[in-house]
């Protein structure tokens, strides 16, 4: 189901907004940014820089702030042979060594204190086509717990082709259909006809939530699929978690040893959301002081 990132309609209408936010607060980083407005006398479009048909993208304009346009498109074509890179690679994974690793981080994450401990996550249904990181156990014992002591869990639905998703709640895997992309997501509705609650409306707000990608490096950047879902929620979940004086809640990636790269490897924008923690066969990474002090604030590690 990060198979939500796998929609290449990326920068759509609905980051416009969180984006221009965000490049307010890091403009001093603006040599980075993605996503914002070209000055008007030179529009461009994510198609253009991508080299595709523009007919079957939703047009976003960006904001460069100054920013050489050339360079922006190095940022892009650098995510864009990555992606082509890490795909192969995955592609080429042999299959006991996937289902070895898969295992092996299941393993980690269920063993966890951090897991054990919340009350309230979202996590995605791992697709085999797009070779994700296995999360079906995962989500089985969470549904198993949500049985017997109420834990929740929250799962991504692609709404549409402008980065937009929601994560709703489901107790069982029934209400999970296929998509136009065949990936399994939640029905809008249960069995009853009621809707299933929303986490941006939710009264409670989530403390883990497990994220899929395509590559992930040692500071803690991601790599989607270039649909910009993640991140989009992310964004906007943060600010309502500010907006509430709620914790934050802890973000941890799940990763096989070939999509872990060196420290910087990835190029970010301000529109990227960095991960609190790394999951992979080698065990559980944390990233910097972030992912420690959400870990203190979650009552897993001392002071």
């Amino acid at each position: 189901m990060s198979a939500i990132d796998l929609n290449p309609n990326c920068r759509a209408q609905s980051m416009l907004s969180h984006c221009k936010t965000t490049a307010a607060k890091l403009v001093s980083t603006a040599k980075e940014a993605a996503r914002v407005t070209l000055p008007r006398a030179s529009p461009i479009t994510f198609a253009a820089l991508h080299g595709v048909n523009e007919s079957r993208r939703t047009v976003v304009t960006m904001n460069t702030v100054g920013i050489d346009r050339g360079e922006l498109e190095a940022i892009f074509e650098r995510k864009r042979s990555l992606r082509s890179k890490i795909r192969k690679q995955l592609k080429n994974m042999d299959p006991l060594q996937r289902a070895h690793e898969d295992s092996a981080i299941q393993n980690i994450v269920l063993e966890s204190a951090w897991f054990k401990a919340s009350k309230s996550l979202c996590a995605y249904i791992s697709s085999a086509a797009l070779r994700e990181v296995d999360t079906s156990r995962i989500v089985s014992e969470v549904l198993s717990d949500y049985a017997k002591e109420g834990k929740k869990l929250y799962i991504p639905r692609v709404e549409d082709n402008n980065s937009n998703m929601k994560m709703l709640k489901i107790s069982t895997v029934d209400v999970l259909t296929a998509s136009s992309m065949n990936i399994l997501e939640p029905s809008l509705e249960d069995s009853n006809g009621n809707h299933h609650e929303d986490v941006m409306q939710a009264s409670d707000p989530v403390d883990l939530v497990i994220l899929p990608g395509l590559a992930f490096d040692k500071s803690g950047s991601r790599l989607g699929r270039n649909g910009g879902y993640y991140d989009s929620f992310l964004k906007k979940y943060q600010e309502l978690i500010e907006e509430r004086k709620w914790k934050q809640p802890l973000l941890v990636a799940l990763s096989y040893s070939i999509q872990i790269m060196e420290e910087g490897s990835i190029p970010v924008t301000p529109c990227d959301v960095p991960v609190d923690a790394l999951v992979s066969p080698a065990g559980f990474t944390p990233i910097g002081s972030a992912a420690l002090k959400k870990m203190q604030l979650m009552n897993l590690v001392s002071s």
